[in-house]
């Protein structure tokens, strides 16, 4: 996900229906601040608000993902208005029946909380994901643990697993002489590359590598894939 792409989008979206930070944030139920982190590029909303912003300025929810309005399909009523009468019938009829028996919402996605319950852990994240195309999202890591050591260096990576299958998602960047609190609560994971559509046999984790005098100290966290809305 580009955070720049989305925030620039959410700001034509407000300003375009002449509403202030203030109004958009009151309405998403957030502060005005997190509506200028948005817009800013600083951090991008979770899944349940992007569908919140999708009802409230009737966009589809892929669009804001990508950051970017599709162009709207040029109106076939030119074309339709020079047939005769006879064919602009047959043509509508044909064109209800076609909608009301094959007409699919494609772009329509389902959307997976993703956390943890591990207990020097706390983890939140999104998964989204349609028949064509998947988002994952991990907006929030914290660690919990008493442990207060500077490390040299941290790493984290997010991994799907199916069977003996390995699949690296995303990485984050590396930390260089701090704690694990004060890196990971800046930690932000996100792909728009992840093309696996998710199923219950697949499970993810977070690793998390931590250097101390040349000591490695790995954390494997497996996280949780539940259902926060139905389509």
């Amino acid at each position: 996900m580009e955070q720049e792409k989305i925030g620039k989008l959410i700001k034509d979206l407000r300003t375009s229906n002449n509403l202030t930070q203030a109004e958009l944030a009151d309405k998403l139920g957030v502060t005005y601040q997190a509506v200028s982190k948005w817009e800013n590029g600083k951090n991008i909303p979770d899944i349940a608000i992007l569908k919140e912003i999708s009802n409230m300025f009737n966009i589809d929810i892929s669009e804001i993902i990508e950051g970017t309005r599709k162009k709207k399909k040029k109106s076939k009523l030119l074309i339709i208005s020079i047939i005769s009468c006879l064919l602009l019938v047959c043509l509508i009829v044909f064109m209800i029946i076609h909608f009301t028996n094959n007409h699919k919402k494609d772009d329509d996605f389902t959307f997976k909380v993703i956390n943890t319950t591990c207990q020097d852990f706390k983890i939140s994240g999104s998964l989204a994901y349609n028949k064509d195309k998947s988002y994952i999202y991990i907006s929030n890591i914290e660690f919990c643990g008493e442990e207060d050591i500077v490390y040299s260096e941290i790493d984290c990576v997010l991994y799907e697993k199916n069977g003996n299958l390995v699949n690296k998602i995303s990485e984050c960047n590396k930390g260089k002489n701090e704690t694990l609190k004060e890196h990971l609560s800046k930690v932000k994971l996100s792909s728009d590359n992840y093309k696996t559509i998710c199923n219950d046999k697949k499970q993810f984790y977070l690793e998390i590598n931590a250097i101390y005098n040349d000591k490695t100290t790995t954390y494997k966290i497996p996280l949780n894939v539940e259902d926060t809305c139905k389509n």
